[in-house]
This record gives C-alpha cells, sequence and structure tokens, in this order.
C-alpha cells in the first residue's frame, strides 16, 4: 500500500515552497532598494522568476495529481477533515497558478521592458495600462491570502502531526 507521496510530488512541493518564499519576501522587503536602482530591478526580476517558477510547478503539480493516487492517511480521518482538506488545497491550487498569471500578464500589457531570470520579455506592440493597472491590482488584493491558505494548510498538518498523530505530516515529508 502507497505510504508517501511520489518522490517527484514531494519535490515539486517543497520547491514550490521555497519559491513561494522567496515570492513573497522580495516583494515584501522591497521597500530596502530604491526605487530606480539595480538592486530594486533585481529584487523585481527575483519576484517575476520566482512567481513564473510557481506556474510551472503548480501546473506540473496539477498534472502529477492527476495521474497519481493520494496514499491514506493513516488512521483514517472524518470526512468533514478531508472535504476541508480538498477545499484548502484547490484554493491553494487555484491562488498560486492565479497570481503568477496576473502578475506576468499585468507586466507584458504594460508595454514596458521587464524581464525573467535576467532576460527581457516581450511587451505588448499595443501597451494597455487600464488592462494592466486592473490585473495587477487583483494580483495585490488576492495575494495576501495566500499568507492564510498557507498558514492553514501548515497548521492543519502540524494539527495531524501532533495532535492526531496520523500520517498526514509524515506522507509529503522527504
Amino acid at each position: 500500500m502507497l505510504k508517501k507521496y511520489k518522490g517527484s510530488q514531494i519535490l515539486f512541493h517543497w520547491l514550490t515552497v521555497l519559491l513561494i518564499i522567496v515570492a513573497y519576501a522580495t516583494i515584501e522587503l522591497r521597500w530596502m532598494a530604491e526605487k530606480g536602482t539595480w538592486q530594486r530591478n533585481a529584487v523585481m526580476i527575483t519576484h517575476f522568476s520566482a512567481g513564473f517558477c510557481v506556474l510551472i510547478l503548480m501546473i506540473a503539480r496539477l498534472w502529477l495529481r492527476a495521474r497519481s493516487k493520494t496514499p491514506p492517511i493513516t488512521p483514517p480521518v472524518a470526512r468533514w477533515q478531508t472535504g476541508i482538506s480538498h477545499l484548502v488545497h484547490t484554493l491553494i491550487y487555484a491562488l498560486f497558478v492565479v497570481l503568477p498569471i496576473l502578475g506576468l500578464t499585468s507586466r507584458y500589457l504594460r508595454g514596458k521592458e521587464w524581464a525573467l531570470f535576467g532576460i527581457n520579455m516581450p511587451v505588448a506592440t499595443m501597451p494597455d495600462p487600464a488592462t494592466a493597472s486592473m490585473l495587477i491590482d487583483w494580483h495585490e488584493t488576492l495575494a495576501p491570502m495566500g499568507y492564510w491558505l498557507i498558514g492553514l494548510h501548515a497548521l492543519a498538518a502540524l494539527f495531524h502531526h501532533y495532535f492526531l498523530r496520523d500520517d498526514t505530516l509524515r506522507r509529503m515529508m522527504p
């Protein structure tokens, strides 16, 4: 019987965690670099690049999730807990697919130079600053949900591990 997630699922999960930390940390700490400096530019390129990687990893994770069996939790948990778990996972996957799409699309539509991994990306030949602004507003409005969803997800894993003493957390550990 399957006791843990596949190695690729575990790797992609923890890489996603790392990249989300980088994306959030760079945007939260960007104030430390003055606008218009190479340092601020490096911070923003890092934020965009981490977000792009999160998008790719989330798509890969969705593909793996659809093709792989989920190891059962031992001992089994109540149905309501499974329902909440599915809801939170769905929201996490949706958020971390939508956020990078909103952010990257807004950069494209601004019509101004931007880069991923230090490589200049294409820009819209007919910029649409109004739509770009709306997309970045949505990006900035939805992003704080990530803190809450990740916090809830992590607290639930720790609750299962230390209080319910099931294998929920161990299934995703390397």
